[in-house]
């Protein structure tokens, strides 16, 4: 394991350590090496600063997950520029949002993708946005000879060079304000829980431009690990391809899990995957059976996942060693040294282990604020930690459960209803692929409980009177039984793999709750 204190440096001592080895293939065939890597971000960023980019500038882009997009990443930290990674869901109105706050110069996109003409969408954003230029990756000539590149930056030095956005679910995007070394440091770390070693194959099947991307490659180029790029998760395409290349480390939440014990089951009991050695979680709660059935069915040592968010990235992390009860049931331990994690009741008195409140964070990967300031008052406590917003609590040993959102409690006639629990237990009826719990308003119990579900068979449907059979032996409260069920082919998620319960809540808010599951909606 190597070690480094920017980006770039990290860059420059895994390509002198291992130059040849393998650094990323992608589902066509095309690859780089560790050495390979470093000298393409040299021309990228050679081609970047003849455009007049370099130390400080601030840079927006948005690419799938590619070869290019990687370069392009390291391009950017060798100048020494403010990256602004967007993901590739945003459209006019986040772009644009995203680079007049952020003050971006420019905005580098691909060329159409998915349908997608991203060249055409970054001139009408620039259009509204004088001093903006947009760069389209594809048809820019952006390769020169690195020889008159200036200096690289200062590795001592550690200013804001990354600002990553929040999916924005429910409002304007925050733009959260990291250093090299915030990130470093959660990344290696990662290397580590993960025991991540040269020949190993990790899959990045999730945006390059999400944090996660960005501590996924750090985390590789620590450690020597190679990284498969999925462009579009598909599983007809995708899973053939990571099996084939001996993906050693399968990622990267419940959607993908599922997906991929969907695949095994389709195909006999020949483990697809043979060389796996763990599934890494993190973005999205999982359901315990989830770790058992892929260490059962596929092998490894099941899930060990990750906590944290963009504020904080990997603030919690399983290990490979930990007994199967903390795999399943919990997210792993405060990480890095440094790191801690507050449960607080709700007159702000430290919990105690096993008691449910409300997680506060801090560490050496806490972010440097949120772009607008204004918003930092209301996101740390007086002793600097992170308010989550989310529910759980430490065990005795001090690994973390994450049992919910302070904002995804459904108040039913003054009970609080976890909808983590119920959806947990609803994943466990074998007519149920995925499911969400959500409250809606109701005029005579405040809230309702309903159950957003997916089934596995269209031709056999979950009914409701099923659904309440299957809670009441589970020996739930009446209570938090759901009184309606809506059927729908998939739920809504954002790229992190987090069912959007906001668009949910919009669809299906009205009047009464129905006594029995409407058809299938899209």
């Amino acid at each position: 394991m190597i070690d480094a204190r920017s980006f770039w440096e990290l860059v420059e001592r895994r390509a002198a350590a291992t130059p040849g080895a393998l650094f990323a293939r992608d589902e066509a065939g095309q690859e780089l090496s560790f050495g390979a890597y470093r000298a393409a971000a040299e021309g990228r960023a050679a081609g970047l600063n003849a455009l007049g980019i370099g130390s400080g500038s601030v840079v927006a882009w948005v690419l799938p997950t590619r070869l290019s997009a990687l370069v392009t990443l390291a391009a950017l930290a060798r100048l020494g520029a403010v990256q602004v990674p967007l993901l590739p869901i945003y459209r006019e109105r986040e772009l644009g949002f995203c680079a007049r706050q952020t003050r971006a110069r420019w905005l580098l996109v691909p060329g159409p993708f998915r349908g997608v003409d991203y060249e055409a969408m970054a001139r009408e954003v620039a259009s509204g946005l004088p001093g903006l230029a947009p760069v389209a990756l594809e048809s820019a000539r952006l390769d020169a000879d690195p020889v008159q590149l200036p200096a690289p930056p200062d590795p001592d030095s550690d200013p804001v060079r990354w600002i990553f956005y929040t999916s924005g679910t429910t409002s304007d995007p925050k733009g959260a304000r990291h250093t090299d070394r915030a990130l470093l440091v959660s990344s290696r770390a990662l290397a580590l829980a993960l025991d991540l070693r040269p020949g190993d194959r990790s899959a990045m099947v999730f945006p390059v431009t999400h944090l996660g991307g960005a501590n996924s490659i750090a985390a590789a180029l620590f450690s020597g690990t190679a990284e498969l790029l999925v462009e579009r998760f598909e599983p007809a395409t995708s899973i053939p391809f990571l099996a084939a290349q001996g993906v050693t480390h399968a990622g990267a939440g419940p959607v993908f899990y599922r997906a991929y014990l969907e695949y095994q089951r389709a195909h006999g009991p020949a483990p697809i995957f043979p060389r796996v050695r763990m599934f890494l979680g993190g973005g999205a709660p999982k359901p315990p059976e989830l770790h058992y059935a892929l260490k059962r069915e596929i092998g490894g040592a099941g899930i060990l996942s990750t906590y944290g968010m963009t504020e904080c990235p990997i603030i919690a992390l399983a290990q490979l060693g930990d007994p199967d009860e903390k795999l399943a049931h919990t997210e792993g331990r405060a990480s890095p040294p440094g790191a801690a994690i507050r449960v607080l009741r709700p007159d702000g008195s430290e919990a105690a282990p096993g008691e449910e409140g409300e997680l506060r964070v801090f560490g050496p990967q806490l972010f440097r604020g949120y772009v607008d300031a204004s918003l930092d008052a209301d996101a740390f406590d007086a002793q600097g930690f992170f308010r989550t917003g989310d529910l759980g609590w430490l065990d005795a040993e001090g690994h973390l459960v994450v049992s919910g959102r302070l904002k995804d409690v459904i108040i039913r006639k003054g009970e609080n209803i976890s909808a983590r629990e119920v959806e947990e237990l609803l994943l466990q009826h074998p007519k149920v692929a995925d499911a969400a719990v959500i409250g809606l308003p109701d005029p005579e119990r405040g809230e309702r409980v309903c159950a957003v579900v997916v089934c596995r068979s269209a031709g056999d449907p979950l009914r409701l009177d099923e659904l309440a059979a299957h809670l009441r032996g589970r020996r739930l409260m009446l209570q938090k039984i759901p009184e309606q069920l809506e059927l729908v082919r998939e739920l809504p998620r954002n790229p992190s793999g987090k069912v959007l319960k906001q668009r949910l809540r919009e669809r299906l808010a009205g009047p009464g709750a129905g006594a029995a599951p409407r058809a299938p909606r899209a």
